[in-house]
């Protein structure tokens, strides 16, 4: 498959799409080629999808979500963004939902779902208790965040789409219903909104959430976060799965003085090279066909080169020069953070922003890391303004075409 400044050699094995790219991004070392282990990637696979790494003893004991889930039907777990893997529903329950035999307003159909580990990234213990299904543990996988379905059955359910950002989630609506929860931080979660999230509040306080990203397209990117804190995605992982997820294991980090251990068995370190392999497998997907203006988008990639300046920061092989450099928040324009919220840089370790990469920008709306564009259109406008620019109006539309292109 050949994109725009990148090119790809696809192989499928076993199912799974790996991507060997023949270009080298800034700061690569341009005698290697990276390549992916098809094996230790298909292991991954299953620990993004399946593994909790331990967390239900956080969000079972603690949080008391099996309760909650109990009460909610599939209709509203829905609505909060929730999604279910359509290849694992057996052909009597797909017909049980087609002909209404089967209720998406029963909460019993919600506990069937996570008995048939057809909720993504919902993993539960069902047992029979007084002769009634009943969900007695819950934890949850990568998958909740960063996968979503393509509807192919109705909305919400479908085929899994694993890298791409799940932003019908509203992960703080979700925790605001534990009943753990004091009512100042229901607020906050509720404060959120889809598809955003604040991976830092529960260690400093702040409340700034971010845009839950794509795990997508990530092959030959070192600085994979918004604010390239760590080296690898190893590094992310162990701080999500631990500080975020609730999973057994420890994450440390003088930088920012976080310091988090759960449990006294290690249920992350492990794992972490083989999820960090699969992750790094998953392409950026292409452009719909006929979503953009192939004409409009040969243009708009000489102003990206020219005049509005992209390519500066967005070059190499995968579009970014996070692997050689991050950029002060005075560098940005995504800053100031709206509604007088913190700085997110100034909350990370680095006190700094990464380039993103820009392979399947199409796809993952809002953009920059407090969602404040939501269209590539409002992105180019806020570039154009906040750079001085002076671009056209007909400039800033073939950009745009560009963007939709790659």
């Amino acid at each position: 498959m050949l994109q725009e400044g990148i090119q790809r050699n696809v192989v499928v094995l076993g199912g799974l799409l790996v991507l060997a790219n023949l270009g080298v991004g800034c700061g690569s070392d341009n005698n290697s080629v990276p390549t992916i282990d098809v094996t230790k990637a298909m292991q991954g696979k299953d620990i993004f999808r399946n593994d909790t790494f331990g967390d239900e003893t956080f969000w079972t004991d603690t949080l008391m979500m099996n309760q909650v889930i109990q009460t909610v039907d599939p209709t509203t777990a829905l609505s909060v963004g929730l999604k279910v893997d359509a290849e694992a529903l057996p052909a009597e329950v797909v017909a049980g939902v087609q002909d209404k035999s089967i209720s998406l307003t029963a909460p019993a159909t919600t506990i069937a779902l996570i008995k048939l580990n057809a909720v993504v990234g919902v993993k539960g213990t069902v047992e029979s208790v007084n002769g009634t299904d009943t969900l007695t543990r819950v934890g949850i996988t990568c998958a909740l965040c960063h996968s979503t379905v393509d509807d192919s059955f109705t909305k919400g359910i479908g085929k899994r789409l694993d890298g791409w950002p799940n932003h019908d989630l509203n992960p703080g609506a979700i925790i605001a219903l534990s009943p753990a929860v004091d009512a100042a931080k229901k607020a906050v979660y509720m404060s959120w909104g889809p598809g955003m999230y604040d991976p830092r509040y529960n260690q400093d306080g702040m409340n700034g959430p971010a845009v839950i990203p794509p795990a997508y397209g990530l092959l030959g990117v070192n600085k994979v976060t918004v604010t390239g804190d760590g080296d690898n995605l190893e590094y992310w992982n162990r701080y999500v799965s631990v500080t975020q997820m609730g999973g057994h294991g420890t994450f440390m980090e003088s930088r920012t003085g976080v310091s988090v251990t759960n449990g006294t068995d290690d249920q992350v370190s492990s794992k972490l090279p083989a999820l960090q392999e699969y992750q790094l497998s998953i392409p950026a997907p292409a452009p719909p066909a006929g979503s953009f203006d192939q004409a409009a988008a040969d243009r708009g990639k000489m102003v990206f080169e020219g005049a509005g300046k992209c390519s500066s920061c967005h070059n190499g092989a995968a579009l970014t020069d996070a692997n050689s450099k991050l950029h002060d928040p005075s560098e940005v324009v995504s800053e100031p953070e709206p509604n007088g919220e913190p700085s997110y840089a100034a909350r990370s370790a680095t006190k700094k922003y990464r380039t993103a990469p820009l392979h399947g920008v199409w796809q993952h709306a809002p953009y920059f890391h407090n969602g404040s564009a939501a269209t590539l259109d409002a992105v180019v406008e806020t570039y154009d303004s906040r750079k001085s620019l002076g671009l056209t109006s007909d400039q800033k539309a073939d950009l745009v075409q560009y963007l939709k292109s790659l």
